[in-house]
């Protein structure tokens, strides 16, 4: 395997005819999947997510792609083509279309009707193109050919890319489902006539390479979906991804067959499951689903309430229910059933929640305690058997973090792909394909872009830093009356707290410690209050590190007197 350097240039001018690939997301993480591929002077992007944010990352609602390496080359794009509707896949485009809203976007159905949906939102009015299994397309210098693919989500596409530079598959999130729900295969006799034809560069989801064999079919979970709603004598709350059609259906399928009546609750699960039931992805029997208000006069074990929250995100619905600040109120005898898996980072919030629902008295059933779940990415056997088919010249894992990523490249060396040409990346790093070669030519900038509220980009790593440490620290302002003109104190100072403790000591060493520090801003003849402030601050903060061994976020105010 060729693994990206660390400290690698920017990458040189594109050679005529080469094709050019450039992920800006989704290489080294679970989410904000984007990869822009360059081909002739025009640009191609292939979907465009979010990533949810760590517990490390608090007051984040989501980061996006870094759209710095292409932002002054936005009218160059050719079109936006999206492989599937999840969060991961689609959140990012908003943003993106901010700065172009006439990006053509190319997608399924689904995948358009949430897309759409979510631009309404942000009052967007996108120019669509819709697509299907099989069609072809055309934008720009790119030939386009749709393949279907089975994932957790209907209408899930995997797209070839045709150049003069070469043939290339990107499967978006795939796995290789023989009884899905939907009947939708994932097309493997594609698959094989694109082998035949010659497939030049494989970018290919990674997210079970570690997993031995084959993922297991939804049909399969059946029947602990059922044991929970044959067993529980309260309400059944089930928390999923507002995308996961499948499951919901499942769900929908086990309380018709119970007598519960079902309502959603969150605005991203209602509006979703609006759109899938129009669209005909959602089979709901008459008289089924009521609004949430309604379930209040049934008998508990005649409800199934359907809401948002399975990744521990604190505004959803179910974090709200565990923090008894939603009007759903968690009883002794109702049962929870978390219907997704674990995004990686997001275990602590999940399983502190499971807690919080299990004081209140629910039965909390999960993936690590029953069949409710199975993931919607192919595990080894499944990219092994993908790999025989493709007979792909050169390979890319994708979509991972890096262990993933690795697990798949070794994969692929194991089908016969040569080491040279398995490339293990991350984001940003530029690959080009000339000649039927695929080789990694430089990087581009790529930071985490923060949107906290209405602001995209502000966010800082120092202010996350800054963030932390008020949640671990507190606050300290230290007030400083000076004699004006100087930096002589001409009162005491003064401590106000906010979420942080000091002995009397520690503020007297402090005191002490700024007295020093004025002292020499005196002899050097520092009289500025911006700078004074600066330097009473860090004065405070290294006397309090030492005597207390606590690191509020200090700030000083210096006041004539």
């Amino acid at each position: 395997m060729r693994t990206a350097a660390r400290d690698l240039a920017s990458p040189p001018a594109l050679n005529p005819g080469a094709l050019r690939v450039t992920p800006l997301g989704g290489i080294g993480e679970i989410g904000r999947n984007m990869t822009v591929f360059e081909h002739a002077g025009k640009l191609l992007v292939v979907d465009c997510g979010v990533l949810f944010p760590e517990d490390t990352q608090p007051g984040i609602d989501v980061i996006l792609p870094d759209f710095t390496s292409i932002e002054d080359r936005l009218d160059d794009i050719e079109a936006i083509v999206l492989t599937h509707g999840h969060e991961d896949h689609i959140g990012g485009v908003p943003y993106l279309l901010k700065q172009r809203p006439d990006i053509p976007v190319v997608g399924s159905q689904l995948t358009l009707a949430f897309l759409s949906a979510k631009l309404t939102e942000h009052n967007i009015k996108p120019v669509l193109v819709h697509v299907e299994a099989a069609d072809r397309h055309t934008a720009g210098p790119f030939s386009l050919e749709f393949i279907a693919v089975n994932h957790s989500i209907p209408d899930g596409l995997a797209v070839v890319i045709r150049t003069p530079a070469g043939v290339v598959l990107h499967t978006g999130d795939f796995r290789m489902d023989q009884f899905p729900l939907d009947g939708r295969l994932t097309d493997l006799r594609a698959f094989g006539r694109l082998g035949e034809e010659g497939l030049d560069l494989l970018l290919v989801d990674s997210t079970n390479a570690e997993i031995p064999g084959f993922t297991i079919s939804e049909t399969e979970l059946t029947p602990a979906i059922d044991q929970v709603f044959t067993t529980t004598p309260g309400r059944v709350i089930v928390s999923s991804f507002a995308s996961h059609v499948h499951r919901i259906q499942q769900v929908l399928d086990a309380s018709h067959a119970r007598g519960r009546k079902v309502a959603f609750v969150g605005r991203s699960m209602v509006r979703n499951m609006r759109i899938a039931r129009e669209l005909g992805y959602l089979t709901v029997p008459r008289g089924l689903v009521i609004d949430y208000a309604k379930t209040r006069n049934l008998p508990p074990n005649k409800v199934t309430l359907i809401c948002t929250g399975s990744q521990g995100e604190p505004m959803a619905a179910l974090a709200r229910m565990a923090g008894e600040t939603h009007e759903v109120r968690i009883s002794d005898g109702d049962t929870v059933l978390l219907a997704s898996s674990l995004i990686p980072g997001n275990e602590s919030a999940i399983y502190g929640i499971i807690n919080k629902l299990t004081d209140l008295g629910a039965n909390v059933v999960h993936k690590g305690n029953a069949r409710v779940h199975v993931s919607g990415h192919a595990s080894a056997g499944e990219l092994v058997y993908c790999y025989n088919i493709l007979r792909p010249r050169n390979v890319m894992p994708v979509h991972g973090e890096p262990k993933h990523l690795r697990a798949n490249g070794a994969l692929a060396e194991r089908t016969g792909v040569p080491a040279d040409n398995v490339l293990i990346t991350r984001d940003g790093v530029v690959v080009d394909l000339v000649d039927g070669v695929a080789r990694i030519v430089g990087q581009v900038e790529n930071d985490l872009v923060y949107v906290d509220g209405q602001t995209v980009g502000h966010v800082t790593e120092d202010t996350l830093a800054d963030r932390r440490k008020l949640s671990a620290a507190g606050v300290l302002t230290v007030l400083a009356f000076l004699r004006p003109g100087t930096a002589e104190l001409a009162e005491p100072l003064e401590y106000l707290h906010r979420g942080s403790v000091h002995g009397q000591d520690s503020l007297d060493n402090a005191s002490r410690a700024v007295e020093k520090a004025l002292a020499d801003a005196t002899r050097n003849k520092t009289t500025a209050g911006d700078q004074l402030e600066d330097i009473i601050a860090k004065a405070v903060a290294r006397s309090l590190a030492r005597s207390s061994r606590r690191e509020p976020v200090v700030i000083a105010v210096v006041l004539d007197a």
